[in-house]
């Protein structure tokens, strides 16, 4: 199965990443038409995207509670993702097993040479080697894609805008003195805007490089179907998993292979993944395109 590039994909990633450029260039023109000196605000976001570049694959192993496993430990994982990453030509990432029922994986890591993949003690249990692989190599992909440093950069802006959502009230005592009031409004309204646009933007870019990490997966593993058996598996198991499990780790959702959703929070409304049947359309069409028909 040879690596095309699928085109489509890459258009439409490229036209979200615009459509989202444009989005903050408005909204700095917005606030530099108005004279204020965001400039503290600034810094905060910088800072923030600076603390999620650099030290979000710490947070995300901490709150999840997954531990760097050696290979003496696991070592037909760790054999299996040593061969993945030579395919894939990266370096081998550190290898991470979170304690969970619910069956998932994720990559984190501001580059290749700082992954950690990383699985529940659930999933190994309940996939065969073949979907084992799928999805390994389907968290490599992203780890390939350099995606946390793509969603980290196209987030900064939005991170900004809902600082000055949040306190709006007190961009007074940064920025210009006359007439005041009337264009603390408007920033309040273009930082709402913006905040929404670019979130939605976000989502369906993080959506499209699933769609791009599960193309990945199957040109790795030259086998679409493993990958398709495994996230159905996946999928099927979250419907018995209780849901106070599930919110457990809620906050890891967007590095997920497959959402642990609840029920009772707003991101189901804002998915950053894309609905388990387009996924698997899209890996059947792969797997139709390899056999020539």
């Amino acid at each position: 199965m040879k690596w095309t590039r699928d085109f489509g994909l890459t258009a439409r990633m490229a036209l979200t990443s615009f459509l989202l450029l444009i989005v903050y260039l408005i909204f700095l023109g917005i606030l530099s038409a108005l004279g204020f000196g965001f400039e503290f605000l600034l810094l905060i976001a910088a800072g923030m995207a600076f603390f999620q570049y650099f030290f979000s694959d710490k947070l995300v192993l901490w709150s999840t509670g997954t531990r760097i496993v050696e290979e003496d430990e696991y070592p037909e994982l760790h054999r299996m993702v040593q061969r993945l990453a030579a395919e894939a030509d990266l370096p081998m990432p550190r290898l991470g097993v979170m304690s969970s029922p619910v069956p998932n994986a994720f990559a984190t890591g501001r580059s290749p040479s700082n992954a950690v993949v990383a699985v529940t003690d659930s999933i190994v249990r309940i996939l065969n080697k073949d979907e084992l692989e799928a999805v390994l190599a389907h968290e490599l992909s992203h780890v390939k894609n350099r995606d946390m440093l793509t969603l980290t950069v196209a987030s900064f802006l939005s991170m900004l805008a809902f600082l000055i959502m949040r306190n709006w009230l007190f961009i007074g005592l940064f920025g210009r003195r006359d007439n005041n009031g009337g264009a603390l409004i408007l920033v309040f309204i273009a930082s709402i805007l913006v905040w929404v646009v670019s979130t939605l933007l976000i989502r369906a870019l993080s959506r499209y490089r699933e769609f791009a990490a599960d193309r990945g997966s199957a040109y790795m593993t030259k086998n679409p179907r493993a990958l398709i058996s495994a996230l159905q598996k996946i999928s099927g198991r979250m419907d018995y998993i209780p849901a106070e499990k599930k919110q457990e780790v809620e906050g890891a959702n967007a590095f997920f292979i497959i959402p642990a959703l609840s029920g009772n929070t707003l991101m189901e409304l804002f998915s950053t993944h894309p609905p388990l049947e387009k996924r698997v359309a899209a890996l059947e069409a792969l797997e139709a395109e390899a056999r020539g028909y």
